[in-house]
């Protein structure tokens, strides 16, 4: 089937749609936020509870297993129950969460309220790229997803942010309590916009789904774009889970979950959780300077996911993954290398660390970071799309959970250098995925593009 924009270009209305994009980027804020947090926090909460190296790992990880728990049932919950009650759901548990950390008595509690927190980040991390996708337009579709992404950096930012503001106060539980004020507006915010028109038509509520659609485009397009949706409904896939291994559907989940496991596995949530122990491994002695140094790496992260938004649709998927991933491949290898030299570098090893550490998040957050998440909403049919997500985004969780549980073990046993020489390896094996499993999907129908992995499944 021929995509429509090749044939059509309906009139689309950014304001809405820009509206829509927006509201669900909150969740990725509080994806960001919750994820991000723990890099300060984590300093002071060592400290207050008498926390051994691996209690530390169970802190920081135990998030990505609330996660892992809710994208299973997310996927389900946004095929089931729609799009929107699942971003509203997340966002009451994300509510309870961010109120139940700073109360914690002891690292008990605070383990239960961040499983709380991850479990939210699960139901939207499912589910918001796929609202996302289900609304936009094929020539602008990778913007409006990526700007999710551009929302979790920017959540990092203000984790980090605001974790230095309170880093002299040694105040951990007024960084997880500040959580609870975007969840509120996210909360808020949810409850005004509409249900995704992809959703309402495979319900039989097709009336519902033309009246949405006339606020993103004209008559043309609304004819257009039931038709396609109506004829990938016509279909016959099954919803059950084993169904995302079916020939047809079998290339668009090697897709998704592997691309989601090597977007982990290249190390970058290292960074995002261990950030001041990093920059203390490479020298720099004070918690609050360390503090600062992975703020300036989450701002860089924010400003570099800005190149993904402006050029992802422009140039591609593909020759953005070559460049960021390149990129990200010789700063891991030049930081392994500073490490294993450190007698040489001497006292410039913290600064080194902080230029390849900058490089790594820049050329991470202009490629990977976002295209990952555009490319799991983009190649699953619609019937599957909800399970099919989550099942990148459990992928996704599980890779993380190991990567963070084993970080600082595995600094303790193989060393600083080869640590991070083993994380660019995976850079290198993510450079031949790219080259060899990923597809170019710019610019087309989401019906075509999973339509395409089908046809050409074993």
């Amino acid at each position: 089937m021929p995509d429509v924009v090749s044939a059509v270009k309906p009139d689309v209305r950014p304001g809405f749609l820009w509206r829509v994009s927006v509201i669900a980027g909150l969740g990725g804020i509080l994806y960001g936020y919750d994820m991000g947090i723990i890099a300060a926090a984590l300093v002071f909460v060592r400290s207050s509870f008498s926390l051994s190296v691996r209690m530390e790992e169970v802190v920081v990880s135990v998030v990505l297993i609330g996660a892992m728990l809710g994208a299973i049932v997310g996927g389900g919950l946004a095929d089931r129950m729609g799009r929107r009650y699942t971003l509203l759901l997340g966002g009451v548990i994300f509510v309870v969460g961010s109120l139940l950390a700073p109360l914690s008595p002891g690292v008990l509690v605070l383990i239960l309220a961040r499983m709380m927190l991850g479990f939210a980040i699960g139901l939207t991390s499912v589910t918001a790229p796929v609202y996302v996708s289900e609304l936009a337009p094929p020539q602008s579709r990778g913007m409006l997803i990526s700007f999710y992404q551009f929302a979790l950096t920017l959540g990092i930012a203000l984790a980090n942010l605001v974790g230095y503001w309170l880093a002299d106060q040694y105040a951990w539980r007024s960084m997880f309590g500040i959580g609870a004020l975007p969840a509120i507006f996210f909360l808020v915010m949810v409850w005004t916009v509409p249900e995704s028109p992809r959703w309402l038509v495979s319900k039989g509520r097709t009336q519902q789904a033309e009246d949405i659609l006339r606020n993103c485009t004209n008559e043309v397009g609304v004819s257009l774009l039931l038709a396609e949706i109506q004829n990938s409904l016509a279909e016959s896939v099954e919803r059950r889970w084993t169904a995302l291994w079916s020939p047809s559907v079998r290339k668009s989940l090697i897709i998704a979950a592997g691309f989601t496991i090597l977007q982990q596995v290249t190390g970058i949530n290292t960074i995002i959780y261990y950030g001041p122990r990093i920059f203390s491994l490479a020298g720099i002695a004070s918690d609050k300077v360390a503090i600062f140094a992975t703020l300036l790496v989450a701002v860089v992260n924010v400003l570099a996911t800005i190149i993904a938004l402006l050029l992802v649709d422009r140039v591609g998927r593909k020759p953005l993954l070559y460049f960021g991933v390149g990129g990200m491949t010789l700063s891991l290898f030049t930081l392994a290398y500073a490490f294993h030299y450190g007698d040489v570098v001497g006292s410039s090893l913290g600064v080194v660390a902080t230029i390849c550490l900058m490089l790594y998040i820049t050329c991470f957050a202009a490629s990977m970071g976002p295209i990952a998440w555009i490319l799991v909403a983009e190649v699953f049919p619609l019937r599957l799309r909800g399970r099919g997500v989550a099942a990148a985004t459990l992928a996704s969780g599980l890779s993380n959970f190991v990567v963070s549980l084993t970080f600082l073990s595995l600094i303790k046993t193989a060393g600083n250098s080869l640590t991070f020489a083993i994380y660019g390896g995976f850079c290198i094996l993510t450079l031949f995925f790219v080259r060899f499993v990923i597809p170019e999907t710019k610019g087309r129908q989401l019906e075509s593009i999973s339509a395409e992995q089908g046809a050409v499944a074993p």
